[in-house]
């Protein structure tokens, strides 16, 4: 996988934790959850990066 995929696939991953975190948050109202949903953007993110 190329350094220009790679970037392009953590960009793909971006908007989903802006966007998703948000609404996380409005639904739970705390920030634990938001940890939680970023966390595991973030390490399917990097597994898929990793490959």
């Amino acid at each position: 996988m190329t350094v220009a995929r790679k970037l392009g696939t953590l960009v793909v991953f971006g908007v989903p934790a802006i966007v998703g975190g948000g609404i996380v948050y409005a639904v739970f109202g705390s920030y634990v959850p938001v940890a939680v949903y970023e966390a595991i953007l973030v390490l399917f993110a990097g597994a898929l990066i990793s490959r």
